[in-house]
């Protein structure tokens, strides 16, 4: 942290805020047995430093009962385990903390938050598992004043759950997806206003999600080690005023019996018969006589273990921009936007009336397109509901959703009234970012869009077809996902998910969680799970979290020696390659895959390295990566030429110079000669780019990084094919799977990841060092753009860059928050054409390649540049 100038004194003293376990506001329910507490320090003025903390855990807001860290000298504000006694199972602990600053003044205390810990060893107690039908309930009674009641659930695949008649809590398509013979995930629920005086219903609807798909598809979902019948386990704990608990667990007592839901199929959709419903079954009062004892079933393999990341949450209702009928008792209802989620339908009609939903993203001949090809049979994303024939009738799905804009609605008469319900991971927006560019706002808004409808528990490549965890999709997007959204509990989820799948061998597969699929199929393809210790090293740098690293490394290294073992020739395997590019179809690229397949390797070892440094755990991927290089500029570089190239090129591949100079493989003498290729070959094209999945996110900030910020700006800007803007000129509202307009997915972001160099190099902010400890703001890329802004609410706290030019005076405003060091590079002719406020400023400005260097400390800077 620089110093400040003579006679200066810092802003403070510093006040905590937004203090979170495991990254979570409140988590209740969880099972870490040290968890992790984290806060943001702010203060006014300038240069502002933490030096230390006191974190306070007590058994009421304010009291250190429990542990009492003392003053630490300390600058860090997250990751900070827990160092007090052995927690204890299902207990409310409170918790506060308090901070010096640089001149050793100490602040008051933050407003005391809480976590609830989970069941730990207990366990579910005297529960068992229990299963027979899709409705199950059990009534008990209270005597008491109840003091607390919480309750403890697991239902495979997914579990409605209600008390009294009510739902326990809005998560829907809950718990999470994991794979079953590892992990499963149960859920904690505070039940305490909805435990009434005297007679009460516990009750659950299960759906079959992933744990028990029927529908035969190509990635053998239905033939998984776990696949069976919907099963529930709970433990109901009530307390009462007067010391009493008492217990309601899941036995052979619950009656259950089959419901109205006939099917539920993640691909094919629900149906639902409306004269089965059995009103107030989740209810005291209700005669469950006819119902059969609920029968014992087996366990799963998987550990139990407290749901950590986010629930699904219905996120939005959103009505119709157009119903139009296409033939007699044929509507097809445009939503306008493209969506993951399910449609809530209202009707009247007659008893037995069957009305047909079916949803896609496209319309084709009068009707909405819903095929899938990897899916048995010809019923795709098709809700069925039939009527009961009781006046205005509402429904909605529980256990599926689809991907879609449109929905052909058939079997009624009358104008359908219908609604979209968005529905995904509730999941935080971290970033927020504007410029006077309208076609990138539209990028960010559609790359944005896309992400979040496919984020289900797993990352997945599309709500419409497949709703699989491929890897590769994660390995592209994740830079720009984690820049975009708050992602540190989904995506720790997720790479225990990659841990789960992996083989005795080391292997990992190409889609996670996997049922067995992916190990064989599709293999080897070297740059999909690859993915795990790049996303490892992410996480490292965006949340500085320590502890995810070592909690992998053991798999980690034993996929990489998995890896590097079937390296032929100094290169890597690999069967997909730069997948998608324009003008190939539906399937890889042409060139030769062994160049971004060992490309990819080499990173994935370069991160290992630093992961292996961070932890302190000695290895040799640096020397393996070396050996990649050596191998890959060998084949595949002429050196004469500087350009990147195989055999079975049909002509120059972007992706092939793009991704070697993107992570430092070409050789520094020869890295201007092969951007300036890459840069002429763009040119060439008419500012096109010819890259599939793997090159389109490295390509502009390549071009940048080189000079050649307005070639990158024009192809981002270009409006034919293939282009983002010959997506939206199409009618796109999200990212598409494949540049041809006749995508099969249109909610993919695998391509949508212009999105990171608008942040990086329009906006300026990149973040340098783990948990975002130094920043660089350099706006490169500023052709065809007056002014840009982006606001990152970070582990630290809120950084933010705004800049504006008129004429040849730019003014640049930076937010630092405590904690980091920003690298400030403004345009500009000379240092002497840069003014910053306030000054004087501690240190010289420099002045390199066009812009005037700073280094700033926490605070609010201006800079105004006269020649920008």
């Amino acid at each position: 942290m620089p110093a400040l100038p003579d006679g200066w004194t810092p802003g403070g003293p510093l006040t905590p805020g937004t203090l979170k376990t495991e990254y979570a506001v409140r988590p209740l329910g969880t099972d870490v047995r040290r968890p992790r507490f984290s806060w943001v320090a702010t203060a006014p003025g300038y240069g502002a430093t933490q030096t230390a903390y006191r974190i306070l855990v007590g058994s009421e807001p304010g009291a250190g009962d429990v542990w009492d860290s003392g003053k630490v000298p300390s600058s860090r504000s997250f990751g900070i385990e827990y160092d007090g006694p052995a927690l204890a199972p299902r207990t409310r602990y409170h918790w506060t903390v308090q901070l010096w600053d640089g001149l050793d003044r100490v602040g008051a205390a933050a407003e005391p938050e809480w976590f609830e810990t989970g069941l730990f060893d207990e366990g579910f107690g005297a529960a068992c598992w229990i299963g027979g039908a899709n409705l199950l309930r059990k009534a008990f009674t209270t005597d008491g004043t109840v003091k607390h009641a919480r309750l403890y659930a697991s239902g495979l695949g997914y579990a409605d759950l209600r008390l009294n008649g009510q739902p326990v809590s809005d998560a829907v398509l809950d718990p999470g997806f994991t794979d079953y013979d590892h992990t499963v995930l149960y859920v904690t629920h505070d039940v305490t206003e909805l435990v009434q005086s005297g007679d009460n219903v516990v009750g659950a609807e299960l759906g079959r999600g992933f744990f028990g798909l029927a529908t035969p598809n190509v990635w053998r979902w239905h033939q998984t080690p776990w696949t069976a019948e919907p099963r529930l386990l709970t433990r109901l704990v009530i307390s009462y005023d007067d010391g009493r608990t008492v217990e309601v667990v899941s036995d052979e007592s619950w009656r259950v019996t089959a419901g109205p839901t006939i099917s539920d199929d993640l691909y094919t959709g629900e149906t639902y018969d409306a004269r089965r419903a059995l009103p107030g079954w989740d209810a005291p009062g209700f005669d469950d006589a006819s119902w059969s004892a609920a029968a014992e079933v087996d366990a799963p393999k998987g550990t139990l273990q407290a749901q950590a990341h986010e629930p699904i949450r219905v996120i939005e209702t959103v009505e119709p921009t157009a119903i139009t009928e296409v033939r007699p008792g044929v509507w097809i209802v445009d939503f306008g936007r493209t969506t993951a989620g399910w449609t809530k339908l209202s009707v009247t009609a007659e008893a037995g009336t069957r009305i047909r939903l079916t949803h896609g993203e496209t319309v084709a001949d009068g009707n909405v397109v819903a095929v899938n090809e990897h899916v048995e049979g010809n019923r795709i994303q098709r809700d069925e509901y039939i009527a009961a024939g009781n006046a205005v009738e509402e429904w909605e799905p529980r256990f599926s959703y689809k991907g879609f804009r449109y929905v052909q609605v058939e079997g009624v008469t009358d104008r359908p009234d219908l609604l979209m319900r968005v529905v995904h991971s509730d999941v935080r927006d971290a970033t927020r970012f504007a410029t006077t560019q309208s076609s990138y706002e539209q990028f960010d808004r559609a790359m944005r869009r896309t992400v979040l409808n496919n984020l289900h528990g797993i990352p997945t490549d599309t709500p419409f077809m497949e709703k699989n965890g491929w890897t590769g999709d994660a390995q592209v997007g994740g830079p720009t996902m984690l820049a975009m959204l708050d992602l540190a509990r989904f995506f720790t989820k997720w790479l225990g998910d990659i841990r789960d799948s992996q083989a005795e061998s080391g292997q990992l597969p190409v889609i996670v969680p996997t049922s067995g699929w992916g190990f064989t199929d599709l293999s080897p393809a070297t740059e999909w799970p690859t993915v795990y210790p790049f996303l490892l090293r992410e996480m490292h740098r965006t949340y500085g979290d320590e502890r995810l690293l070592r909690e992998h490394w053991d798999s980690l290294t034993r996929y990489l020696a998995w890896e590097l073992a079937r390296v032929e020739d100094g290169l890597s395997v690999s069967v997909l390659g730069d997948w998608l590019p324009p003008g190939y179809g539906s399937g890889p690229a042409p060139e030769d895959r062994r160049l971004t397949g060992t490309a990819y390797l080499y990173r994935a070892l370069i991160a290992a390295a630093e992961i292996g440094e961070i932890i302190g755990q000695a290895n040799d991927c640096q020397k393996a990566a070396a050996e990649l290089a050596d191998g890959l500029n060998r084949t595949f570089l002429d050196r004469e030429a500087g350009v990147y190239r195989s055999a079975d090129d049909p002509d120059y591949r972007q992706t092939s110079n793009a991704v070697p100079l993107a992570f430092g493989i070409v050789p520094d003498e020869l890295a201007p000669r092969v951007a300036a290729n890459l840069a002429a070959d763009v040119e060439a094209r008419g500012f096109h780019l010819n890259t599939g999945c793997l090159g389109v996110g490295v390509l502009l900030p390549v071009l940048t990084a080189y000079g050649y910020g307005e070639v990158a700006t024009k192809v981002a800007l270009q409006r034919s094919y293939p282009s983002w803007g010959y997506w939206f000129d199409q009618g796109a509202d999200t990212m598409w799977e494949m540049w041809e307009d006749d995508s099969r997915s249109r909610d993919h972001y695998f391509q949508g990841t212009v999105v990171q160099w608008l942040y990086e190099n329009v906006a300026g902010l990149r973040n340098l060092q783990a948990g975002w400890e130094r920043i660089l703001v350099r706006p490169d890329a500023r052709a065809e753009v007056d002014s840009a802004t982006i606001r990152t609410d970070t582990i630290r706290g809120r950084v933010s860059v705004s800049w504006k030019r008129v004429g040849r005076v730019l003014s640049l405003e930076v937010l630092v928050p405590v904690g980091t060091t920003a690298e400030v590079h403004v345009p500009s002719a000379s240092a002497s054409d840069v003014t910053a406020v306030p000054a004087p400023f501690a240190g010289e400005a420099s002045y390199e390649d066009g812009y005037t260097v700073y280094t700033v400390p926490a605070g609010q800077w201006n800079f105004t540049s006269r020649s920008a």
